[in-house]
């Protein structure tokens, strides 16, 4: 397992932290997905190092921004 946390611009509730949550659990190989509202860091625990460029492709689908990894 790899754990990596990002820092995602953006957010600013709870239909936030879950519009997030969906969209990153929902690519391959994530098997845990948690997101810090307050410090606005996403913490995902995938089965294989992800690609910075897919995970940052999750991120703009929901509506916000990966502003570092």
């Amino acid at each position: 397992m790899v754990t990596t946390t990002y820092q995602v611009h953006g957010m600013t509730c709870g239909h936030c932290v879950a519009a997030v949550s969906a969209e990153v659990g929902g690519l391959p190989g994530v098997e845990q997905v948690q997101v810090d509202l307050e410090a606005g860091r996403l913490t995902v625990t995938s089965q294989h190092p992800m690609a910075v460029e897919t995970v940052r492709a999750a991120v703009d689908e929901a509506g916000y921004d990966l502003v570092s990894s």
